[in-house]
């Protein structure tokens, strides 16, 4: 049975929009929705969230239904949820643990076990619940006075323990994440992160667009481990491509804290494709909250192109989305459609504040010359006597890279940008 309270009073299509998704999670989560409860409220009880004769009723319909788990939209203090389970004689949980769950079970990396591992361990940690001395040590030798340990404390023992191996394990995987994202930046291969809710077809796009042959499932948090792979734009520049995480309402911040080194790679890009779903029932609610999570991880500034995906499925409904959002794209990642203009569209906006140069490199620099090819785009390319002449567009870090090969005149006949910031 799911639980949802407005709180203010009045917001009851967003709560239901929100138990909506929540019963998608419950499904993908392995469970079923038998009941349905809302409830409009001025604020939370602090006691049980939603009231005593609620949670009476709530027993009730349980009852009714043969409900053993009852799950409230939004997260539960742990007072709160050890009131609700006994007042209601069954187990009361939160989305945040259906989420973690969910998770739990699509982890397939060893960094992407131990992130969820410690997002539950933090949530659990404040959980634990003892039985007074029930849980007791017998004091037993010289010198001891009184009960021993409690379980209780044994238990938040491990568990910080636990919690303090997996941070210094993720450490060691940010650092070397860190060096990998350093080799890159040096090779000048700029990065585009796709990102979207969960469900919007991340994944499938990334197979449209380099054959990365990655899992693409209609289902929620399919992916959760990152993936790059190299995407060459019209030009000829190659740009990282990564699959991201997908983004949810309410999303739990023990999940964003535990992914932080991951969710590193999108405030670190250089372009977010922004993924939304037109065949979702509320896609500009969906679109408002990865935005805000993208605020919370810290990639507000980072430009962002939005591409409505799934026009195959409802063409007038993403027609009318893109309307809303200017410079928009339609495609549909499953058909393929719409790739050749989305890829030119990344190129351009990659492009904004890069310069037109000409370049000079000597014949025994065919290095050199290959690597101007993959940093940038080649406009114009002869061979002269002293050497390969290009007209090439290069972004900040390349321009510095190839400043020694800089011709004020090997651009001539080449286009009108020439030593230009577009």
């Amino acid at each position: 049975m799911t639980v949802g309270v407005a709180i203010p009073p009045g917001r009851m299509i967003e709560t239901e929009a929100s138990l909506d998704e929540l019963a998608k999670l419950i499904d993908t989560a392995g469970a079923d929705e038998v009941a349905r409860v809302l409830q409009q409220r001025d604020r939370a009880d602090p006691a049980t969230y939603v009231g005593r004769g609620k949670a009476e009723e709530l027993r009730a319909v349980s009852e009714d239904t043969d409900a053993d788990t009852v799950v409230f939209d939004d997260e539960l203090a742990p007072a709160q949820q050890r009131n609700l389970e006994h007042l209601l004689g069954r187990t009361a949980i939160d989305r945040t643990a259906v989420i973690l769950d969910i998770f739990a079970q699509n982890a397939r990396t060893n960094e992407g076990r131990a992130q969820v591992e410690l997002a539950l361990l933090r949530y659990r940690l404040p959980r634990l619940r003892g039985r007074g001395r029930s849980f007791s040590q017998q004091g037993g030798g010289i010198g001891t006075r009184g009960p021993g340990e409690t379980q209780l404390e044994v238990d938040r023992r491990r568990i910080q323990q636990r919690i303090a191996r997996l941070e210094r394990e993720l450490r060691s995987l940010e650092r070397r994440r860190r060096v990998q994202r350093s080799r890159r930046r040096r090779s000048d291969l700029r990065s585009v992160s796709l990102v979207g809710y969960t469900n919007a077809g991340k994944s499938t796009l990334l197979n449209a667009l380099t054959d990365a042959g990655v899992l693409a499932e209609d289902r929620l948090f399919a992916t959760l481990d990152p993936r790059a792979r190299r995407l060459e734009l019209p030009g000829g520049e190659v740009v990282l491509c990564s699959d991201t995480v997908g983004f949810v309402r309410k999303l739990p911040h023990q999940l964003v804290e535990s992914f932080s080194s991951t969710l590193e790679v999108v405030a670190e890009s250089d372009l977010l494709v922004h993924v939304a779903d037109a065949s979702s029932s509320d896609p500009d609610g969906e679109i408002e909250a990865v935005r805000s999570v993208l605020c919370q991880i810290g990639a507000g500034e980072v430009p962002e192109l939005l591409v409505v995906n799934k026009a195959d499925l409802v063409p007038q409904t993403a027609e009318r989305l893109a309307g809303r959002y200017e410079g928009s794209i339609v495609i549909s990642a499953r058909q393929q459609a719409g790739m050749d203009q989305l890829r030119y569209a990344i190129a351009e906006w990659l492009s904004r504040g890069d310069t037109f140069v000409g370049l000079v490199v000597p014949y025994d620099r065919g290095d050199v010359r290959a690597a101007v090819h993959r940093a940038g785009s080649v406009l114009a390319e002869s061979a002269e006597r002293d050497g390969w002449r290009l007209y090439v567009r290069l972004g900040p870090a390349s321009l510095a890279r190839f400043s020694g090969y800089r011709s004020d005149d090997a651009g001539d006949g080449a286009g009108s940008g020439h030593g230009e910031n577009r």
